[in-house]
């Protein structure tokens, strides 16, 4: 009978004790999320329940186990005792990776609500994504590491491994140059206020949005929702451009190539009332003007304004293509032409005047070369 009872008081009591702990967290968080509605940290915690759940009853089976006075059990006890170990430390690391991005979310989250900029809201939630991910990567490597010293042959190994620790750390640090150059560009983005996630960049001549930054590469998404990875060493020694630096509005240009005799006057009232009804025009300022000639045509440039990236490509192509039809149908002869026929001749006392020969206009305005005038005398 006791063989029996043991067992069942050992394992029962261990789930028993997890649930209760378990129900009475879980309690006291909901309690403090309805009296706290100003942060979600209360209730973003809950999450941490089943971590805590698998600690909790993997350290009273772990301090219990031999208790049970099970045959197999006590033959078995050092490896039961070891993965007992293993899963503690494994769930101990996953408690603390949930509850360290548990607190991050909730005061990214506390932090959006609060600021109307945003610029700061981009860098925060890429400083916040940074440190969150390195929080994981330190918490990843000494679980393992804490993993692989419960076994004893690994404890001789480690001990002799320090006395040449210096060596291997000039080795690693010489093998895993590139890595660690990614790792400390990745942090000067993160907290060089560089670039920010959500932030519209182009790179390599691609235009894009900054959709992922991590220790090691981050990612553009391109306008054909393509994704550029690229190594984040890039953006500390290459130079690129980015949009959203010291705010997001913009200013574009749409340039036409007319013909001389484009009426601009009339171009420049009609981008005007274009504009008016474009509503991705933000008001702020327009303008048309010649910026260039050439024999053949001229160059009519018309500025125009918007909010941010994507409204500028908006208004641009909304200009060119209302302004181009307007003047298409109002206005043809503004268009470029090819000339197919020699342009028209000067009067002709102009022309004898300027070639030194004789020239007689016709009666259709076109001009002919005259007879040369009659010799006097003999011979």
């Amino acid at each position: 009978m006791e063989s029996v009872l043991r067992p069942l008081i050992v394992i029962g009591g261990s789930v028993v004790v997890t649930l209760l702990a378990g129900w009475a967290v879980d309690l006291l968080l909901r309690r403090a999320d309805s009296r706290h509605h100003e942060t979600p940290l209360w209730g973003l915690l809950r999450r941490c329940r089943p971590p805590l759940q698998v600690v909790i009853i993997t350290a009273l089976l772990r301090g219990s186990y031999r208790q049970t006075k099970i045959d197999w059990v006590w033959e078995h006890r050092a490896g039961i005792g070891q993965a007992l170990s293993l899963v503690l430390i494994g769930a101990s690391a996953w408690l603390v990776v949930r509850a360290a991005a548990t607190v991050v979310e909730a005061s990214y989250a506390r932090y959006a609500t609060s600021t109307r900029d945003p610029a700061r809201v981009r860098r925060v939630r890429t400083q916040v994504t940074l440190i969150q991910r390195v929080v994981i990567a330190v918490v990843t490597v000494v679980a393992i590491a804490a993993m692989l010293l419960t076994f004893p042959p690994m404890r001789g190994v480690g001990t002799s491994m320090l006395a040449s620790a210096g060596l291997l750390g000039i080795v690693a640090g010489v093998a895993a140059q590139s890595t660690l150059g990614n790792l400390f560009a990745g942090l000067q983005i993160a907290f060089g206020d560089m670039v920010r996630i959500g932030d519209t960049v182009v790179v390599d001549g691609e235009w894009g949005t900054i959709d992922e930054i991590t220790l090691t590469f981050l990612a553009v998404r391109t306008w054909d929702e393509r994704r550029i990875t690229m190594p984040v060493s890039y953006f500390t020694s290459q130079p690129f451009e980015n949009w959203s630096r010291g705010g997001v509005q913009m200013t574009g240009t749409v340039y036409f190539h007319l013909d001389h005799s484009a009426p601009v006057a009339a171009m420049r009232k009609k981008l005007r009332d274009i504009l008016g009804d474009i509503a991705a025009w933000d008001g702020r300022d327009w303008s048309l003007a010649v910026t260039d000639t050439t024999p053949s045509t001229i160059q009519v440039r018309a500025v125009v304004t918007a909010k941010d990236a994507d409204d500028i490509w908006t208004v641009r192509c909304a200009v060119r293509e209302q302004l181009i039809g307007w003047l298409r149908d109002h206005h043809p002869y503004a268009l470029p032409r090819i000339a197919t026929s020699p342009a028209a001749l000067p009067p002709g006392e102009q022309w004898a005047e300027l070639t030194g020969a004789g020239v007689r206009p016709s009666r259709n305005g076109a001009s002919s070369l005259a007879d040369p005038a009659p010799r006097t005398g003999r011979g």
